[in-house]
């Protein structure tokens, strides 16, 4: 084990915390897991209990440390990041008044379109509302319901009793911050997806009282605002005596998860392009420049870089779409999907394009490139000839062509292609899926090094900076890449087929989805 100073990162994610020991020139030294229950609601609510959250962190902190008896002395500074859009309401003695309101739930949607709908109206928004939000914000708040300010507006409206005893509303991350500290702040990128914050300006972001007074929420209900390389505090006694640490050691302000991804992929520089595949998936860039994609769904929005924007976007389901189909194909007596080697092993005995078999991976709905809740997957194009090896194959390449879509919008709002792509995420510890991204997209993958604790990694690297011992710049050369994904011309003609007709089926299916959509109840 190297020696020198490490910091202690969480990263909560939708299937559980990751807690791992990082050293300060961004070497992954250790790491552990512990898994926490999600509750998906009929009315398109999910949920989890922040107290699992910090129990799980508990657990895995303890066994990290149990191995690493000299760790306790080395950790000079404690990171978290975490789920982004994910609602934590709690009272002034921090405790959760509600389960955590999740970036899957679409329960605020009503809200939204209760508050942007109207005439005349551009995209389904009130044309007046949606020029003041994107003027001051460089977006608004979506559709779907999926943004905290939707959550938020679902609690004031539908919990108006939880509404009133909230002393703040936090993002996970920042609900972490708090029980580590005791203080109640967020990040500037953190606080985005909240709706009401000026960000004209990178360098001077605050609420902004006409966004709050439109949106009708208290000021006081929403925590202060601190860089993400800030020093929030000291680790409190209380903290430190459940995860077995010293206490006063630094903590920083953070990132959510996809800011943190964009640091630990090594993608620091402006416009250098990640990709991000786990649960969910992303592809994204820093930018010095404010923008806003309206069709495509996309904006900029502050970074966890001082001064810099990164382009928003998320595609809702990704890696999901893998675990639904490993429990849907393991034996009816197994209790666990199938592992990632088989699957992987599966998808590379089908051929390039799985036989004409088409997947749309949109098992709950979509952000980007479109905005679309009501969206489901499926196979298109089964035959009596489709073996499961098809099926495996087609999910990996529905993905990819997801993922080319949203390439496509990227480029379009950088108004130039970019070449070569950093691959972060569970998913990019899949070869087979690194190569079929480089085919299906036609550009050169790069997978880093772990790339599925970028995110860990990511929030360290920020610490790093944070107590003065990395530069930016240096940056790059601290994540190494493991494995590079080159175009196979052989398949360029297929995939780009296969492509095409991927795009056809969303436009010739979205009406029947919709209308779908309407009937759910009757199969609740």
């Amino acid at each position: 084990m190297p020696g020198g100073r490490w910091i202690l990162t969480v990263d909560l994610g939708t299937t559980g915390p990751k807690v791992g020991l990082v050293s300060t020139q961004g070497e992954l030294l250790a790491w552990e897991k512990e898994p926490t229950r999600l509750s998906l609601l009929p009315d398109g609510g999910a949920e989890q209990d922040p107290q699992e959250w910090w129990e799980a962190i508990r657990r895995a902190t303890h066994r990290l440390l149990e191995g690493i008896p000299e760790a306790r002395d080395r950790i000079v500074a404690i990171g978290c990041t975490g789920m982004w859009s994910t609602l934590v309401p709690v009272d002034r003695e921090g405790a959760p008044l509600t389960p955590a309101i999740l970036w899957m739930d679409a329960r605020g949607a009503p809200e939204v379109e209760e508050m942007f709908g109207g005439f005349p109206s551009v995209a389904g928004y009130r044309l007046d509302r949606l020029i003041l939000w994107i003027r001051l914000t460089g977006g608004i708040p979506g559709h779907s319901g999926k943004d905290s300010f939707a959550h938020l507006l679902y609690l004031r409206r539908r919990r108006p009793e939880v509404y009133r005893e909230t002393w703040k509303f936090l993002e996970a991350k920042d609900y972490l911050n708090l029980r580590l500290t005791g203080c109640a702040a967020a990040s500037y990128d953190s606080i985005a997806l909240f709706w009401l914050t000026d960000n004209r300006d990178i360098h001077r972001i605050d609420y902004h009282p006409v966004l709050l007074r439109a949106a009708g929420v208290d000021r006081e209900k929403l925590p202060d605002l601190r860089k993400a390389v800030e020093i929030l505090g000291p680790l409190r006694p209380e903290a430190a005596r459940d995860l077995d640490l010293r206490p006063g050691i630094p903590v920083i302000v953070g990132t959510p998860d996809v800011q943190a991804g964009a640091v630990g992929s090594g993608a620091v520089a402006d416009e250098a392009p990640h990709l991000y595949l786990g649960t969910s998936s992303w592809l994204t860039c820093h930018v010095p420049f404010r923008r806003v994609d309206l069709l495509r769904n996309m904006t900029t929005l502050p970074s966890a870089i001082p001064g810099r924007y990164f382009i928003a976007n998320e595609q809702e389901t990704a890696g999901a779409c893998l675990q639904v189909l490993g429990r849907l194909l393991r034996d009816p007596t197994a209790t666990a999907p199938l592992p990632e080697p088989l699957l992987d092993a599966l998808a590379a005995q089908a051929p390039p394009g799985s036989g004409g078999l088409l997947f749309t991976p949109w098992l709950y709905g979509e952000r980007t490139p479109v905005e679309d809740s009501a969206l489901r997957g499926g196979f298109f194009s089964l035959s009596l000839e489709t073996r499961r090896e098809h099926l495996v194959r087609a999910v990996f390449e529905g993905v990819a062509y997801n993922t080319r879509w949203l390439l496509e919008a990227v480029e379009g709002f950088l108004r130039h292609r970019v070449d070569h792509i950093r691959f972060i995420g569970g998913g990019a510890r899949s070869a087979i899926w690194g190569q079929i991204m480089a085919d299906v997209l036609n550009r050169t993958i790069h997978t880093v090094q772990e790339p599925q604790l970028a995110a860990l990694r990511g929030v360290a690297l920020l610490a790093a900076v944070a107590l003065g011992e990395l530069m930016w710049t240096e940056i790059p050369e601290r994540v190494p890449i493991a494995a590079t994904f080159r175009p196979d011309p052989a398949n360029r003609a297929r995939y780009d087929a296969l492509f095409r007709e991927f795009l056809t089926l969303y436009q010739a299916t979205r009406r029947i989805y919709r209308r779908l959509h309407t009937l759910r109840p009757l199969f609740a």
